[in-house]
């Protein structure tokens, strides 16, 4: 695999943690009503879920699904059951009831499958680590300029 695209899967392995941070945070908060609880959940997960997301990236691009919105439908759902297993874990543990745990996760469901998809869709958008694509583009373009000349 290119490199550039290990740097890509790296970005948006850190793009996501912060979405997914900050909303792990917000939600830990408001179930349990300690800020602190949420801030523990929050920085723990920064890393179990930054190693979990970078290896279902890595897995993602091997799987050939050509249509888009599908890839990202399925990619989002493929990484919402693991991400919400290790919140769910990591929340109970952390609080010591299994309940707050599960309660954080089921509501982190509704949450970041919208916040993920939004971040796929995006991040489909952008070109950064793939040149193959941006040169495929520039291509199209030429060739468009150049057909529309040459009907002229």
């Amino acid at each position: 695999m290119p490199k550039n695209l290990y740097k890509r899967h790296i970005a948006k392995a850190v793009t996501w943690r912060l979405v997914g941070t900050i909303d792990t945070i917000l939600l830990s908060w408001l179930i349990t009503g300690n800020p602190l609880t949420g801030l523990k959940i929050g920085g723990t997960e920064v890393i179990t879920k930054m190693l979990l997301y970078y290896f279902h990236e890595q897995a993602w691009f091997k799987i050939n699904i050509q249509d888009s919105k599908k890839r990202h439908v399925f990619k989002t759902i493929t990484w919402r059951v693991i991400g919400t297993m290790d919140t769910m874990l990591l929340a109970w543990v952390i609080s010591g009831n299994p309940l707050t745990g599960f309660s954080i996760g089921f509501a982190e469901v509704i949450t970041k499958l919208i916040l993920y998809y939004v971040h796929e869709r995006t991040w489909y958008k952008i070109d950064f680590g793939l040149e193959k694509r941006r040169r495929l583009k520039r291509w199209k373009k030429i060739s468009q300029i150049t057909n529309t000349k040459s009907t002229a």
